[in-house]
């Protein structure tokens, strides 16, 4: 079997072409800049070189058909006609209380257009692109994995807010959380390299990017999740505030005469390291600027460090101890200063971790030191292949 992933962002378009049989990458790219002037089409295929092509990209199914005539094409492609797909996955950050990927249907859609307004940099682009291959491929069943999927299962005590329970019903308020499929990917890879089932492992997953978030995970699922309603929620980000003492969002429109759009703005877009450091949102940045000195890219760092800490010793805690520590995502696996930062003084954890193998960047590695009680590891994500296993799963089933 064959099929497609895609994850559409709002201006962007990744893709991979999985042959299932061995789970193996037929080929990837991305769409950038659709809708912007400048748009490009970056293209790779095993056995062969990578195409960039530059083109007018309007909307996500011009996208769409980019991404499908560069599989098909006879040069550069992998497969000779869009009937060789045979299903198609797509990432969704949002998806409520679905508790597992879901065929698209007029359900699925109407839930993915009603949580807009909980992740609008992401369900709407989502949307479209579901749109666009029904357009284009209206007999390719498409499936739809979502983000918070993997958190359903925390207990009703970690998800809860304390506010009035009436008007959280209502209004669905509850901790969602996020990057659920990149945690249960490095979970699942983690006790694989272990040798023992997850069921019989104390886990902390930390996906850490431009956007971050931390899981404790206990009996094989999601216990609790540093993001929460929304993607805001948790850490300090890139240009995400994390958490702040909620007064403050009053204080600041009243202060400042900002609507609800405009402190929505603030915090999801202009806050994080970003707004601390006033260099960039790229951790890449900050590392750069304060080894030039930088105070403020220093604070930014020293924040985003702490919080990490915070969490996971936090999660240490209702686990009721630790097995395995994993660091994922981009900064998570390319960052050695960063793994070593949040991992100092944790030694009454029982976390060590050896300096020499921590010296790694994008490849799976456990970096354990001698003698420490906790096992970690560096576990490059793969979010695009439980996409396409689910999708598999799914379209096989039905």
């Amino acid at each position: 079997m064959k099929i497609l992933v895609l994850n559409c962002g709002s201006s962007s378009l990744k893709y991979q072409l999985f042959d299932m049989e061995q789970e193996e990458v037929l080929a990837k790219g991305l769409v950038e800049r659709i809708g912007i002037d400048g748009s490009v089409l970056t293209h790779s295929a095993v056995g062969k070189e990578k195409y960039i092509f530059e083109t007018e990209v309007s909307d996500h199914k011009v996208a769409v058909r980019l991404c499908l005539d560069a599989l098909t094409d006879p040069h550069h492609g992998v497969i000779n006609n869009y009937q060789e797909i045979n299903a198609i996955g797509h990432r969704v950050v949002h998806g409520g209380t679905f508790p597992h990927s879901v065929l698209v249907d007029s359900s699925s859609k109407k839930a993915i257009s009603e949580l807009e307004a909980l992740a609008p940099l992401h369900n709407g682009p989502a949307l479209r692109g579901i749109t666009a291959c029904e357009a284009i491929l209206p007999d390719t069943p498409q499936v739809v994995a979502f983000d918070t999927a993997f958190h359903q299962g925390m207990p009703d005590y970690a998800y809860t807010y304390s506010l009035p329970y009436e008007l959280c019903q209502k209004h669905l308020i509850r901790r969602y959380g996020a990057h659920g499929t990149s945690h249960q990917y490095v979970a699942l890879r983690a006790a694989a390299i272990v040798g023992r089932p997850l069921k019989d492992l104390k886990v902390i997953t930390c996906h850490l990017g431009n956007g971050s978030s931390i899981t404790a995970i206990k009996d094989g699922k999601s216990y609790d999740t540093s993001m929460g309603f929304t993607p805001l929620a948790g850490l300090t980000m890139g240009t995400r505030c994390g958490d702040i003492d909620p007064a403050i969002v009053p204080f600041l429109m009243e202060k400042e005469g900002f609507s609800p759009a405009d402190i929505d703005h603030l915090m999801n877009r202009q806050s994080g390291v970003l707004g601390v450091s006033g260099v960039s949102s790229d951790f890449r940045d900050i590392e750069e600027a304060m080894a030039s000195g930088n105070d403020r890219a220093r604070l930014a760092w020293d924040i985003f460090v702490y919080t990490a800490k915070k969490y996971i010793g936090a999660y240490v805690a209702v686990l009721n101890g630790i097995d395995v520590l994993v660091f994922t995502a981009g900064l998570g696996e390319n960052s050695a200063l960063a793994r070593e930062a949040i991992c100092r003084d944790l030694d009454y954890l029982g976390i060590n971790i050896d300096k020499e193998k921590n010296q790694v960047r994008g490849q799976e590695r456990e970096i354990t030191a001698e003698g420490s009680r906790v096992r970690v590891f560096v576990i490059p994500t793969n979010e695009e292949l439980m996409i396409a296993r689910d999708t598999q799963a799914i379209v096989t089933a039905s």
